[in-house]
């Protein structure tokens, strides 16, 4: 799919079928989350792959929404913030190359024909006892990964001229 086509037909998908994700498809959207530009050049991100089957009642402490353990897999990207390039004025960027991170993954899972949610709105607690994270990772967000099986609704977008400035505020 050409990149335009992409960005504008990639969605936020809250309903998934029970088809398996081939490996070659998970391994070029792993690929391409590990080909992100970071601070640095740093890469102090992991992410973690986590297969849906068996776990949903465990997943479920993390994000209580049914859809998010419909998808075959869910994703975690864990920030190091000790490993993560840090600003002059303290501000670490670790958070900065998780989105960065995790829009290379959600684009390139739409480029396979995959569905994702990017989910900030979860229990970091429950992600670190659940997913067994030592002290010093951070859980940033999550995204089940399947075959959507919903439709994209109306994207509602600002006007580029309400987001947009030249030169100046």
């Amino acid at each position: 799919m050409d990149f335009d086509r992409l960005i504008r037909e990639r969605y936020s998908v809250r309903a998934y079928l029970s088809k398996p994700v081939e490996e070659e498809k998970l391994r070029k959207v792993l690929e391409a989350a590990v080909l992100a530009p970071t601070a640095a050049n740093r890469q102090a991100f992991r992410l973690i792959v986590i297969s849906t089957s068996g776990r949903e009642e465990e997943l479920k402490r993390i994000y209580a929404k049914n859809w998010f353990t419909q998808a075959p897999y869910v994703i975690c990207a864990c920030s190091l913030p000790s490993e993560s390039w840090t600003r002059k004025d303290g501000k670490n960027y670790g958070d900065v190359d998780i989105a960065i991170v995790m829009d290379h993954l959600i684009l390139a899972a739409a480029d396979q024909g995959l569905g994702t949610c990017w989910v900030g709105a979860f229990d970091p607690q429950a992600a670190s006892e659940v997913l067994n994270l030592p002290d010093d990772v951070e859980p940033v967000a999550f995204t089940p990964l399947g075959y959507p099986a919903d439709e994209p609704g109306d994207k509602k977008r600002k006007k580029l001229d309400e987001l947009v400035k030249y030169e100046t505020w």
